[in-house]
């Protein structure tokens, strides 16, 4: 918009002309002296435009920049509120690291569908499922339990086995500053050094329910809906020890021997008292 030697008033100096102009100034010949504003601010409430036509398009110019001044702080207003509610979570994640008790039942076994069984190590991750039911129903389910200690049991059955034949496909442990109670997607990460994916020869000689009982009915070996169950620490470490027996490879070996003790420690279990595996299917 060109307003070289366009006429205006202002409120303090009186008439005008425009004299000079650029992208972010004005210069204005009064009577007396030569002046410069901002441009195109000044047009606010300071100075008139005697031009209509030409007044009209600057106020359309003045409306646009307004707009874009307001969507500009509701932009930093918005990425303050993201600020705080990050710090907010981060003071949060803090105090659930630190005070956190530790809970006997703090392992999960997921059941992989034939999807899973790929997506699972490929990933390096699983889905907890969506709230079925409720206020909450559609909602991610908040595997609530797992924390920095906790690992996830990867297992199978196929449609024509029995559930007594469930296979463990691999395990990890999750990632190191996971907390379930924080997790609002339900996607449980693992950590980037503790996992172990099993061969199907060694799978067919890890079945889940050697280790896992249902205190309830202990000779039952149901596994009814659901993706996942919470189950006892002790459990993971025997299912951890077997493993590392089973891997015949030295490299491979080692990898689940570091596993199981780091397990071990995190648990505050003693690898000399754990008991012999004593689940459903020891018990038929």
């Amino acid at each position: 918009m060109n307003l070289i030697n366009k006429k205006v008033t202002h409120k303090r100096f009186g008439m005008g002309s425009i004299v000079k102009q650029n992208d972010s100034s004005i210069e204005i010949h009064f009577a007396s002296e030569n002046k410069k504003f901002v441009f195109p601010d000044v047009f606010g409430n300071h100075l008139k435009l005697h031009d209509k036509s030409v007044a009209n398009s600057l106020e359309k110019i003045l409306q646009k920049k307004e707009l874009e001044r307001k969507e500009e702080e509701w932009k930093k207003e918005e990425e303050k509120k993201l600020q705080r509610k990050k710090q907010e979570l981060r003071l949060e994640h803090e105090k659930l690291m630190k005070n956190h008790k530790l809970h006997p039942e703090s392992q999960m076994v997921f059941w992989c569908d034939t999807e899973e069984q790929n997506s699972s190590f490929s990933e390096w991750k699983v889905f907890s499922g969506e709230i079925k039911s409720g206020t909450n129903k559609g909602k991610s389910n908040k595997p609530i339990r797992l924390h920095q200690n906790s690992a996830v049991l990867l297992t199978a059955v196929d449609s024509s086995m029995p559930e007594r034949d469930r296979r463990i496909l691999g395990v990890y442990m999750v990632n190191e500053d996971f907390i379930g109670k924080l997790c609002e997607d339900g996607y449980i990460p693992s950590h980037s050094k503790y996992r172990l994916q099993l061969t199907e020869q060694e799978s067919d000689k890890m079945l889940f329910w050697k280790y896992y009982v249902n205190g309830k009915l202990p000779h039952k070996m149901t596994w009814n809906t659901g993706k996942y169950r919470y189950f006892d620490n002790s459990w993971m470490a025997q299912i951890l020890l077997d493993i590392v027996s089973l891997k015949s490879d030295p490299k491979e070996r080692e990898q689940a021997q570091q596993f199981f003790d780091h397990f071990c420690k995190m648990n505050r279990i003693i690898a000399q008292e754990l008991p012999d595996p004593n689940g459903a299917l020891m018990r038929t």
